[in-house]
């Protein structure tokens, strides 16, 4: 199973958001704290929607104790500083894929140790980042597709009529 982590997210909705891709991909959550929101924010539920209930999430107080209780984690850190693009790495099946918080990222204490699996979503120019919720869901759904979408439903169907 493909693990998410976020590192001290500051916005509820971008965290509903992302539970609520977790939930849709079999996907366990990492959060870890301080969190800038209450994790019964009224915001973080609706982005998540009736989802939140079916989500396996683990809050952890600090990125020491996300350590310790995930000692032998392959953990490759999303953020814009790294050499390498999200689709030149191959994600083992219990990955995980850690974001830094929305207005700063991962801190670069963290980073420094994890040069070789460190990864970016290429952009143009000078735009700073994408969404957060939009990144989880691009280089999840990478690792996901290198795994073949395994148990996941991969064919659609009208709800009132029939595909012609």
């Amino acid at each position: 199973m493909l693990n998410i982590v976020l590192h001290e997210p500051e916005m509820p909705a971008n965290t509903g958001n992302i539970g609520r891709t977790c939930v849709a991909t079999n996907t366990r959550l990492h959060l870890i704290e301080p969190l800038g929101f209450m994790i019964n924010d009224k915001t973080l539920k609706r982005a998540g929607l009736d989802y939140w209930k079916d989500l396996d999430v683990t809050i952890y107080s600090c990125f020491e104790e996300f350590l310790e209780k995930n000692p032998n984690a392959k953990i490759y850190m999303a953020t814009t500083k790294a050499h390498k693009v999200y689709t030149e790495v191959e994600y083992e099946d219990d990955a995980y894929i850690m974001f830094g918080k929305e207005s700063a990222g991962i801190p670069e204490n963290i980073l420094v140790d994890y040069e070789d699996t460190s990864i970016r979503i290429p952009m143009v120019g000078d735009i700073r980042s994408l969404n957060l919720s939009n990144s989880v869901a691009i280089v999840l759904y990478e690792a996901l597709r290198q795994q073949g979408f395994e148990n996941m439903t991969l064919e659609g169907h009208l709800h009132r009529l029939e595909w012609k």
